[in-house]
């Protein structure tokens, strides 16, 4: 977030020249700023709904890493069993040989 910059001092100053009290031209110069600040502070409301993008975001992640190991595990069963069966069908092939 941009902190935004404003010459409080300087408006105050532009206040008082117009005619406007110094006390009140103080206060509306620290309005002014805090009106404008305050639109660009998040508020908890604003953090929640990042907590919860984040959690939904984080379940959807989990899903799918799941599913890639489960793959995974599939893919490597699939090729544990077929070494297997190459690595029997070798030996038969020797002892026949033998």
């Amino acid at each position: 977030m941009a902190a935004i910059t404003f010459d409080t001092l300087k408006f105050a100053n532009k206040l008082k020249s117009a005619g406007v009290l110094p006390e009140h031209a103080e206060a509306e110069a620290l309005a002014d700023i805090f009106e404008a600040n305050l639109n660009e502070v998040a508020t908890k409301a604003d953090i929640n709904l990042l907590k919860e993008d984040i959690k939904h975001l984080e379940e959807r992640l989990c899903e799918r890493f799941d599913g890639k190991f489960i793959q995974l595990e599939q893919r490597m069963t699939i090729k544990l069993g077929t070494l297997m069966v190459i690595a029997v069908s070798a030996v038969a092939t020797l002892v026949n040989l033998l």
